[in-house]
């Protein structure tokens, strides 16, 4: 499989693409003025002890406190059943690390169990166990990787606890142990500043975008990443060489004059990412809402008519949405509960086939997902785990006319509210004329099939309506002046 990483790099932002077979899987955005937060280590101050909800909000100076649970401390000296009050008091210091960015209304979520990856390894000192990726199947290979990486801990006297990553696989121990060597030092620096620093502050601050993607992103089969800054180009290229030498020769700069994100067609994909509307190959289509609370994707045939039975058209074009809904949701990186109505199959055997093809378009995937199978209405339901905004979060914000809700008035309605607000103020006030400033569809609309209704107004009330146009209002805003 052709696996490229693409990066456009300008002085207030980075955007990274991940393709494969030509097709966006992934877009990342990193911006200077609104950088993610997952991963940094803080000292920071319970600020407040939750007893009922198990939880404490935990100040790490952002604008709002963050949320701590009490299964994400550390409870090896008082079982793993200890109430919050038992681990926290209001105004202790905490080392803790972000699991999860602020989103919408809710701050950041943490844990006091830190973690520090490596391009292998991932430490973790709280713990002494090897774990290994769920993503290495292969009960050999698993067996190998734990003893290497157990006997790379005994090598180095640690007494930690590790989890191999899935790019670990095909690596030996030594390079196990440069990983280790250097998260040892981390961590020794961290503990250092813990009990330097005063609370809130921010002592260990995960890579750059651009790093994070020689460390997460680049795979075996990766055959390049294209760089189209020099000096973030060399920057990575200084980088791996010293953490990671095996992927300097697939950093390239790109040095074309036509930006690399058109070259490659990635802001188009980026705009339609953006849409609600997903058009699939045969001519049917997807409609993705995303709110607060979940995301549904709605399966539609659309213009795909088929040349069989219309279970067989129905059959065939679920097949291809559930290939596309795995890369949409990595693709807008969508979390949290997700409903996918399939459009319904009479089939047992077609259910089984559509699900299962939903299954392998999701294992790509490295965020982690739990897919249940179809319930009695027809509907599948998936959580995908939410570390950081949606891709429409980060790049939109909610349409001041709609306030969000995707729909606006019609003139229809806002001149009959026009209406009612001039009875109101002629029997409040007295005045010579009455005066309506409003947006040109609603005017166009007053004087137009609603001319009848305003002359008749007017005749009621005993004095002239004179209307205004104001270019500069919005649609559904409008004002009633009296003079």
């Amino acid at each position: 499989m052709r696996h490229e990483i693409l990066l456009n790099v300008t002085p207030l932002e980075t955007r990274v693409a991940v393709v494969e077979q030509g097709m966006v899987q992934e877009l990342l955005i990193e911006r200077a003025t609104h950088q993610g937060l997952v991963g940094n280590v803080y000292v920071g101050q319970v600020a407040r002890v939750l007893p009922g909800m198990q939880a404490c909000f935990v100040d790490i100076g952002l604008e709002r406190s963050a949320f701590l649970h009490a299964k994400d401390i550390p409870q090896s000296a008082t079982g793993r059943d200890a109430s919050i009050s038992s681990l926290v008091t209001e105004g202790q210091r905490l080392l803790v690390q972000v699991t999860k960015d602020p989103i919408g209304t809710k701050g950041a979520r943490l844990t006091a169990e830190v973690s520090l990856p490596a391009r292998h390894l991932v430490l973790m000192p709280f713990a002494n166990h090897v774990g290994i990726s769920q993503r290495i199947e292969d009960d050999d290979n698993r067996d190998l990787l734990k003893r290497m990486a157990q006997d790379a801990l005994d090598a180095q006297g640690l007494e930690l606890g590790v989890i191999v990553r899935t790019a670990g696989k095909g690596h030996t121990q030594t390079d196990f142990e440069h990983d280790l060597a250097y998260l040892k030092r981390l961590w020794d620096e961290i503990q250092s500043m813990e009990k330097t620093v005063k609370p809130p502050t921010c002592v260990y601050q995960d890579l750059s975008l651009s790093h994070r993607v020689i460390r997460d992103q680049i795979r075996p089969d990766t055959e390049r990443v294209l760089v189209d800054s020099q000096e973030t180009f060399d920057r990575m290229v200084g980088f791996s060489a010293k953490y990671v030498p095996d992927v300097v020769n697939r950093l390239q700069h790109y040095a074309g004059e036509r930006p690399i994100f058109e070259l490659y067609q990635i802001e188009d994909e980026l705009e339609r990412a953006l849409g609600r509307r997903v058009e699939l190959k045969s001519g049917a289509y997807m409609v993705i809402d995303e709110t607060e609370a979940m995301t549904t994707v709605d399966v539609n045939t659309g213009g795909f008519v088929g040349a069989h039975t219309l279970e067989q058209t129905v059959f065939r074009t679920n097949l291809e949405a559930a290939v596309a809904i795995g890369r949409q949701l990595r693709l807008r990186n969508l979390g949290g509960i997700i409903v996918i109505d399939f459009i319904d199959m009479e089939d047992e055997e077609h259910r089984r086939q559509v699900f299962r093809t939903l299954e392998r378009s999701l294992e790509p995937d490295p965020v982690k997902t739990r897919l249940n199978d179809f319930n009695e209405a027809g509907l599948v339901v998936l959580t995908r785990k939410r570390t950081r905004e949606r891709l429409s979060d980060l790049l939109q914000e909610a349409c001041s006319e709609c306030r969000g809700t995707g729909k606006t008035k019609t003139p229809e309605t806002l001149c009959y509210e026009i209406f009612r607000a001039i009875l109101r103020e002629a029997r409040a006030f007295s005045a010579e004329t009455t005066t309506v400033i409003a947006a040109p569809v609603v005017i166009d609309r007053l004087i137009d099939e609603e001319s009848q209704a305003l002359a008749d107004l007017e005749a009621f009330i005993h004095r002239p309506i004179r209307l205004q146009v104001d270019t500069t209002f919005a649609r559904d805003r409008f004002e009633v002046v009296l003079a």
